[in-house]
């Protein structure tokens, strides 16, 4: 939509003419613009729809604007039509004519009649709405229909941008709700008995709430561009819905590992009852450890040693009644629970026979340690030594009696091994005290 020129002093025939023919092309440009906003999608949906809010306020507002608009219109093309009469009257228009043709086209000719009905929610007649009429110039006119046009064309394309955007999206994300909602149900996630059943309601609620504000007050969910003074220059408001949608990923990541359980519970079931009897035959072992230390092993502290915790045991029981009946999603938090506790378990286990049997290895440890010696001196010749045989027959009848005094006996095994160095001529095991040199002085 255009704007005629400035008015000026009386037109010539030349001037009239090339004014007209503007005013013919804008005329037509604006019929075609007014045309264009009556049969526009928004302007019908906003016709018909039950608003409320923002959009309920702008739209009445708008109402009055298109309403005015055609107002101005025919009174721009009655002016229009009055002016191509004039000049059709005679070839060479006469000075009356070209003075009534200025008047006309540059002056404050236009009469629109005020109508509290009509104008009073129209945006830019607040200040003269208290006026039974008011004159415009072509120009000024021409101004006003470019605004009123501009703030209706404005709010119809925004309405319509969010309906044409948000609706069917969010119907989209409705059917994929619904799907897993069936899904759920197929897993046994339901409200009131696993968190993403609660959180499915919660999407159900919040998204059927979310569609009727779109329908009702669909500009609520209207961005503006800043700095964009183009009609409907913005974009909708996606983040409510962007944040159900990513809550609704979530939930079906969810009901997918529940699915999952029930397709390996079978095999984690059985690898569960495994590691819980290893780690029994552990503690078995551990127990029958503990009293062959107590018969063997004198002046010792050994641990006691725990039975087998019966709560996994239920809790692996409560787990296989769970499969029986299908209730995939108790199940899928327990298995994970019981795997990290048998695991534990078995730990804790293997830890309470390493510590159980600690004084047996330091016995086998002696006992090598003996040995070794033994067969040492005896390839240098010394196995028949007085000193060695007496003191390997010490620490042997101390390590292979029971009970056995593992500090005594350490002691006689230091004992022979010192003897030993001694005869070998190597460097002595440090002990406190030392044995005497039975050799003297100078060996």
């Amino acid at each position: 939509m255009g704007v005629t020129g400035p008015p000026g002093p009386v037109m010539d025939r030349d001037e009239v003419d090339r004014a007209l023919a503007r005013l013919g092309a804008e005329h037509e440009a604006i019929e075609t613009s007014l045309l264009a906003l009556q049969d526009h999608a928004g302007r019908r949906l906003l016709e018909g729809a039950d608003l409320t809010g923002t959009t309920k306020e702008r739209w009445t507002s708008t109402e009055a604007s298109i309403t005015l608009l055609w107002a101005y219109f025919d009174a721009y093309s009655d002016a229009l039509r009055a002016a191509r009469e004039i000049r059709s009257r005679r070839r060479w228009s006469s000075r009356e004519d070209l003075v009534e043709l200025t008047e006309l086209l540059r002056g404050d000719s236009v009469t629109i009649a005020g109508s509290a009905t009509a104008t009073a929610n129209a945006p830019t007649l607040h200040g003269g709405s208290g006026k039974l009429s008011e004159q415009f110039s072509l120009v000024t006119l021409v101004e006003r229909m470019n605004e009123l046009y501009a703030i209706s064309l404005d709010m119809v394309v925004a309405a319509d941008a969010v309906w044409s955007a948000l609706p069917a999206r969010i119907d989209l994300l409705a059917a994929e709700l619904q799907r897993t909602r069936q899904l759920a149900h197929s897993a046994g996630v339901r409200p009131g008995e696993h968190p993403a059943g609660d959180d499915l309601e919660r999407i159900t609620r919040i998204l059927t709430s979310l569609r009727a504000q779109v329908v009702s007050d669909p500009l609520a969910f209207w961005v503006p561009a800043q700095g964009s003074s183009a009609p409907g220059g913005g974009k909708p408001d996606t983040s409510k819905y962007d944040r159900e949608a990513r809550a609704l990923d979530e939930v079906r990541r969810e009901i997918d590992a529940v699915l999952t359980v029930r397709q390996d519970a079978e095999a984690r079931l059985v690898k569960l009852r495994d590691v819980l009897s290893r780690a029994d035959r552990t503690l078995a072992e551990a127990r029958s450890a503990r009293g062959e230390v107590l018969a063997k092993i004198a002046a010792t502290e050994v641990p006691v040693v725990s039975g087998p915790p019966t709560v996994l045991q239920e809790q692996l029981a409560t787990a296989a009644e769970y499969r029986r009946h299908a209730q995939w999603h108790r199940l899928s938090p327990l298995l994970e629970s019981l795997e990290a506790k048998a695991e534990d378990e078995l730990l804790r286990a293997r830890e309470s026979l390493s510590e159980v049997t600690q004084p047996l290895a330091v016995r086998a440890e002696l006992r090598g340690r003996l040995d070794a010696y033994k067969a040492k001196v005896a390839r240098h010749g010394l196995a028949e030594d007085p000193l060695l045989i007496e003191r390997y027959d010490a620490a042997r009848r101390m390590l292979w009696s029971a009970p056995c005094d593992l500090r005594v006996a350490e002691q006689a095994v230091l004992r022979f091994q010192h003897a030993a160095a001694e005869l070998l001529g190597a460097p002595r095991v440090p002990q406190q005290g030392g044995p005497e040199d039975r050799r003297g002085p100078g060996a």
